[in-house]
């Protein structure tokens, strides 16, 4: 079908114009036509104007708070308490003040001082317009919270449009400021560097970034991997915490709430969300105190799980404390979890490798040689101990023997090394009978 005929069905019309006439009176038909059509259709499509409700409720009346003046404008600021006696999960506030920052800083590394008075710290979690990061990501609602007279003080900055980014971020810097080093659950990745985008944006301090850095997401996803479906700060405080969040607003969830806001300026749209981004803001704080008292109680043995005490020495081994993982992984040989047990054998032999103790390590390899899962490993370093160093070189021929012509399925990771020392090994028993 030709243009003329379709817009000839569209219009309705059957103008014989076309038939004749100059090329620029066709031109000039067509173009009325168009005209004609894009008219009708706009009649027949309404334009898509916000729906206001006429019910809704301001933010204040929803959220208790107030406007903030700054020099560069207003935003929303609500504030809140948790004194000593509230609960919190498995713990109440006072239990979060006695966190062992000495045990915080080992586990997050050497950028942070074991000095640092938990008092100093500003917990802190953004709500945003989108998981992409970058200029385009609006951080519309940040959550601060801190110790102070034993009690812990939420406080949520709102910024109740585009607008209001710049006042709101100068209070953060500002606030920011009198304290001594931040915590985050995934804050390195995210919550940091779209701040500091958008500090640049609107040509605020960005007293962030200089700040000393706890992200808990690190050692939290080293530690609990292992027994939970993911790292999600919900899954960490159902399974982890004792936190049970009733009706809690799903986090992709959030985002759109927040552009129908803007569209229909309903407090009752943004009620989760401060409840979701307060509980967030809790929950990292009642996380550290956790992570730091599984550490000063780690060789204690009470915790329920072994195999967090498994991951932690581990995390322990890799932040340089050599005897403290020894110590833990030796407790865990003894654990009545078979698994965990041979994981700590393993782990344990190979420092008392590194530290020349090599009948203990041999006997710990000897113990693994029966285990399935451990055996090629058991047998590798076995072969290694008799060959370099108890220079038995027909005792590590005979476990490499054993081990290839085994009912053992190898990959070919392990296969082509054990033929290597195989044929090594022949060549030195050879030489040593003539």
């Amino acid at each position: 079908m030709s243009l003329k005929d379709r817009l000839e069905r569209l219009t309705g019309e059957t103008d014989k114009s076309f038939q004749s006439g100059s090329e620029q009176e066709k031109i000039s038909e067509l173009r009325r036509k168009i005209d004609q059509v894009m008219n009708r259709r706009e009649r027949i499509i309404p334009a898509k104007n916000p729906v206001t409700r006429r019910d809704t409720i301001p933010l204040e009346h929803i959220v208790a708070g107030e406007e903030a003046r700054m020099p560069y404008g207003n935003f929303f600021l609500s504030r809140g308490t948790l004194n000593t006696d509230d609960a919190h999960g498995h713990w109440r506030i006072y239990d979060f003040v006695q966190t062992s920052m000495k045990a915080a800083a080992f586990l997050m590394g050497s950028h942070v001082s074991e000095d640092l008075s938990i008092t100093g710290g500003l917990f802190l979690d953004t709500e945003t317009t989108g998981l992409a990061g970058g200029t385009g990501t609006f951080p519309f609602l940040i959550g601060l919270g801190w110790f102070e007279a034993g009690a812990f003080t939420t406080c949520q900055l709102f910024a109740r449009d585009f607008s209001e980014e710049r006042a709101m971020l100068t209070y953060l810097s500002e606030l920011a400021s009198t304290k001594q080093f931040l915590v985050t659950f995934n804050g390195k990745a995210y919550d940091l560097n779209l701040l500091a985008a958008r500090f640049i944006l609107n040509r605020c301090q960005d007293t962030l970034s200089a700040m000393p850095h706890i992200d808990l997401l690190h050692p939290s996803r080293r530690i609990f991997s292992h027994r939970l479906e993911n790292a999600r700060l919900s899954t960490i405080e159902m399974y982890i915490l004792g936190v049970k969040r009733s009706g809690d607003v799903p986090g992709f969830e959030i985002p759109q709430r927040y552009f129908d806001w803007l569209r229909q300026h309903d407090g009752r749209l943004l009620e989760d969300v401060f409840i979701h981004n307060k509980l967030d803001i809790v929950s990292m704080a009642s996380l550290l105190k956790y992570l730091a008292d599984l550490l000063e109680e780690s060789e204690e043995m009470n915790h329920g799980h072994h195999g967090d005490l498994l991951k932690l020495a581990g995390l322990i081994h890799d932040r340089g404390d050599l005897q403290r993982a020894k110590r833990l992984f030796e407790a865990l040989i003894m654990s009545h979890e078979t698994e965990v047990a041979m994981n700590a054998q393993r782990s344990l032999s190979l420092i008392y490798k590194k530290t020349h103790c090599w009948e203990e390590a041999a006997q710990l390899w000897q113990y693994l040689l029966a285990s399935k899962p451990h055996k090629v490993f058991a047998s590798q370093e076995l072969a290694k101990f008799y060959e370099h160093h108890a220079r038995e070189c027909g005792k590590a021929l005979e476990i490499v023997h054993n081990l290839l012509d085994g009912t053992l399925c190898l990959s070919d990771a392990e296969r082509i090394p054990l033929e290597h020392r195989l044929q090594r090994l022949l060549h030195k028993v050879a030489s040593d009978q003539g």
